[in-house]
C-alpha cells in the first residue's frame, strides 16, 4: 500500500477503476479517442476539479499507465488492483470496498473512463447536491440518471408505464429513470450499510444528455466520438 494513502485525509476522493483488458473493444481504456485516449478524457477532467483533492485508479495497468506518463504523484494514487479482484465478472463494489478501506476520505465520487464527455460542470453540480441533500438527512448517496417519458414493453409485448388503449403524450407519461454508469457519490458510512456505492436512501441526480455516454461496444464508441468530435470545433471557433 502506497503510504500517502494513510498520511492524509482528503475531503473528496475520485475514484477512477481502470483494467488493462476489455471485453467488447479490445485496449479500450486506452484506445485513442478524439484526439488522446480515452481515459484522459475523464481523468484530465476530475484533476482539474478544486472539489476533488486525489484522484485514485485501482487498476491491473500501471504499466501501461507509465508508457502514457502516468504515475503517482501528489494528486494521484495508482493502486494496484489486488489479483483476486481482477477480471470481467468481478463486482466493481469489491474493487470499490478494497480503496474505500485503504484511501481515508469524507466523500468518494466514482466514475469510468469510460464516461469521457462528462464535464467539470456536471461533476461540481453532482457535488452540490450530494451535500446539500446529505447537510438536510434526505439522501445519503447519490447517482446519475437519464430521465425518460417514453412507453416501455416487456419482452412479451405487455406495456410497463402506459396503457395501450388510451394513448396519452408520452411527455404527460410517469417519468423512468435509467442508471447511466456515469457518476456516484456516497460516503464510507453510507458504503458500509450496503457494501455498494448506491446507498440505502439515493438521489437520483439527471447528467445532461450529451455528456451522459458510457461506453460499451463499437457503437457507442463511434456515436460518442462524433459528439466529441463535434464538440470541440465548437469550441475552437
Amino acid at each position: 500500500m502506497d503510504s500517502r494513502e494513510t498520511t492524509k485525509r482528503p475531503s473528496c476522493v475520485a475514484l477512477l477503476p481502470m483494467k488493462a483488458n476489455s471485453e467488447r473493444i479490445k485496449g479500450k481504456n486506452f484506445r485513442q479517442f478524439a484526439g488522446k485516449p480515452l481515459f484522459q478524457w475523464i481523468l484530465q477532467t476530475l484533476l482539474s476539479l478544486e472539489e476533488i483533492d486525489l484522484v485514485v485508479i485501482n487498476t491491473d495497468a500501471r504499466e501501461i499507465l507509465a508508457r502514457h506518463g502516468l504515475q503517482s504523484d501528489g494528486k494521484v494514487i495508482i493502486r494496484d488492483r489486488k489479483p483476486h479482484l481482477c477480471g470481467d465478472c468481478v463486482s466493481m463494489n469489491l474493487v470499490l470496498a478494497d480503496d474505500v478501506t485503504n484511501v481515508p476520505a469524507d466523500c468518494y465520487v466514482m466514475t469510468h473512463t469510460t464516461n469521457p464527455l462528462l464535464s467539470s460542470r456536471t461533476i461540481q453540480k453532482a457535488l452540490a447536491e450530494y451535500q446539500r441533500q446529505l447537510s438536510s438527512s434526505t439522501a445519503d448517496s447519490l447517482f446519475a440518471v437519464n430521465r425518460f417519458t417514453s412507453r416501455f414493453y416487456r419482452a412479451d409485448g405487455t406495456a410497463v408505464n402506459h396503457d395501450p388503449k388510451n394513448l396519452i403524450r408520452t411527455q404527460d407519461l410517469e417519468p423512468w429513470f435509467e442508471e447511466n454508469s456515469n457518476l456516484y457519490v456516497f460516503s464510507a458510512e453510507s458504503f458500509e450499510i450496503r457494501q455498494a456505492r448506491i446507498g440505502a436512501k439515493p438521489a437520483l441526480f439527471e447528467t445532461p444528455r450529451l455528456e451522459s455516454f458510457d461506453i460499451d461496444d463499437l457503437d457507442g464508441w463511434q456515436l460518442a466520438e462524433i459528439v466529441a468530435t463535434q464538440l470541440q470545433k465548437e469550441k475552437a471557433r
